[in-house]
């Protein structure tokens, strides 16, 4: 009786052994520069983004602003131009990329895709 209770008792106390986790190996991805020059959008015309991007998928227009859009399968790049001051030509203030499942990216990295297509 004394073998059944001292073969339990150290079955019981094996499930609570610490069994060492192993995490799973994080490959950091490398840095945006790794890739070549960042391109830096904000304060770029539209005649210079379309230079540096091609024809834009979108053009929207409003009274105070427009919105270029550059996709190239592999992200998506909204440029908003506003007037920085009257008889100036409208630039980039704000942009922001995408994945094409819509998850936010780095705008220089998905700049930089679109230059190089």
């Amino acid at each position: 009786m004394i073998r059944i209770g001292a073969v339990l008792l150290l079955l019981t106390m094996s499930g609570c052994a610490a069994i060492p986790a192993t995490a799973p190996a994080v490959i950091p991805s490398p840095p945006a520069s790794a890739y070549g020059k960042p391109v830096q959008v904000i304060g770029m015309d539209a005649k210079r983004l379309i230079a540096a991007f091609g024809q834009p998928r979108l053009d929207i227009r409003e009274r105070s602003a427009r919105k270029l859009q550059f996709t190239n399968g592999k992200c998506v790049l909204d440029a908003y131009l506003y007037t920085p001051a009257k008889g100036k030509e409208p630039a980039v203030t704000y942009a922001d990329a995408r994945l094409p499942d819509g998850r936010d990216t780095d705008v220089g990295v998905c700049a930089m895709g679109l230059a190089t297509k």
